[in-house]
């Protein structure tokens, strides 16, 4: 199930159906994480640099020099981290609009989903953004710990980013509690399918389109649960 989502959402990712929203998202996504590295690196040098002066007055031109790489090396390691948080509001704000191609392409049958309001789809971007964040945090201090520092990574990432891009998918045909409810029942089976989405992460350039893949995969994936669901019942 996990994995034929996954190709699914995969063999999407460049169609012809997807290229407004792949130009949409991936536009966003990269002038966010711009506008951070110009963001980050002034307070740098507004703050850190003045700073070192002070501290050590009358220090070397080249002390200077390796001072700037360490910060550069620093600022890129923080990118590294915020690209979780930047493609959960970018997720938050196209997840309808990959999930309209994917249900309209692959499920022309089934009923359509509803889009969420604009206002909660933002309040649930903004709440998965501090959950992402704090997940982050964590994962970077497990990295101080020998032997779980990489798997933090994907374990804290794969947990957060099934969560909430299943509920996501769920909420366009279920109530939030029952969307929750489900994603609960198949906590083990959302999971991995989280672990996939936070290597798909970890992969440079296309960590760039992981909202693109998580939404298309997650629609696959509810969709798929849907149907094991429906069976489920009419046994009973």
């Amino acid at each position: 199930m996990i994995s034929d989502a996954a190709r699914a959402a995969a063999g999407q990712l460049f169609s012809p159906e997807f290229r407004s929203v792949f130009i949409k998202t991936l536009g966003l996504t990269l002038l966010a994480l711009v506008a951070l590295w110009f963001g980050l690196t002034s307070l740098v040098e507004w703050l850190a640099l003045p700073w070192l002066h002070t501290l050590l007055p009358g220090m070397p031109s080249w002390a200077g020099w390796l001072g700037g790489i360490i910060a550069a090396i620093a600022l890129a390691f923080g990118m590294a981290l915020l690209i979780a948080p930047v493609t959960a509001i970018v997720a938050g704000l196209f997840l309808d609009d990959v999930a309209d191609v994917v249900e309209r392409t692959d499920y022309p049958g089934d009923p359509a989903g509803h889009a969420m309001p604009a206002l909660r789809s933002l309040v649930l971007s903004m709440r998965f953004l501090g959950v992402v964040i704090l997940g982050n945090i964590v994962a970077l201090l497990l990295l101080l710990v020998p032997g779980v520092n990489i798997a933090a990574f994907f374990i804290v990432n794969g947990y957060l980013l099934g969560r909430e891009f299943f509920e996501f998918a769920a909420m366009r045909f279920r109530p939030e509690e029952e969307a929750r409810a489900l994603r609960r029942h198949y906590a083990g089976t959302v999971f991995l399918a989280g672990l996939v989405i936070s290597v798909f992460l970890a992969v440079p350039l296309l960590n760039l389109v992981t909202p693109l893949f998580a939404a298309a995969m997650m629609v696959h994936l509810h969709k798929a649960i849907s149907a094991r669901e429906a069976v489920r019942v009419s046994r009973n």
